[in-house]
């Protein structure tokens, strides 16, 4: 991304724009229930993904695969799109992905599985993103643990 429009606003103006369930996976950090996600199962050919919350672009569809792990997985992000954050909750160490925009909890991200020639896979929450059947023009991705 060129330039990053930071969003800023107080939670009672997210719960007007977000269902209870987007609250409280983008907000309050939760997670879905695997499998049950609306993109789990669903691989465009073409577009991207963009934050729920705040309409970042995060992820294009070329970088979207099956993984099998119950929520939607890329392995690629749009550049200067996310913010990770070491997470220890759920008793283990895991990298937490953000939306470097707004903030908003968008899952984790797993290095060291080799089932992408990234090396990572991003866990992310249906309820997070959003599907644009449009393609975005000239974005760089990339690997977000490569210097972790």
């Amino acid at each position: 991304m060129s330039s990053l429009t930071k969003v800023t606003k107080a939670d009672s103006e997210w719960k007007k724009e977000l269902s209870t369930e987007e609250f409280r996976v983008l907000r309050q950090k939760g997670t879905e229930a695997p499998y049950k996600g609306e993109y789990d199962g669903f691989y465009p050919k073409k577009g991207h993904f963009v934050c729920k919350a705040c309409q970042n672009p995060l992820y294009t569809a070329a970088s979207k695969f099956k993984s099998g792990c119950g929520w939607p997985a890329f392995d690629q992000c749009v550049k200067g799109s996310i913010k990770t954050i070491s997470d220890s909750s759920m008793g283990m160490s895991r990298i937490e992905i953000l939306c470097a925009a707004c903030d908003g909890h968008l899952g984790h991200v797993f290095r060291g599985e080799r089932i992408t020639a990234s090396n990572e896979r991003h866990c992310v929450n249906s309820v997070s993103v959003k599907y644009v059947d449009e393609p975005l023009e000239n974005i760089e991705q990339e690997i977000i643990t490569q210097n972790m």
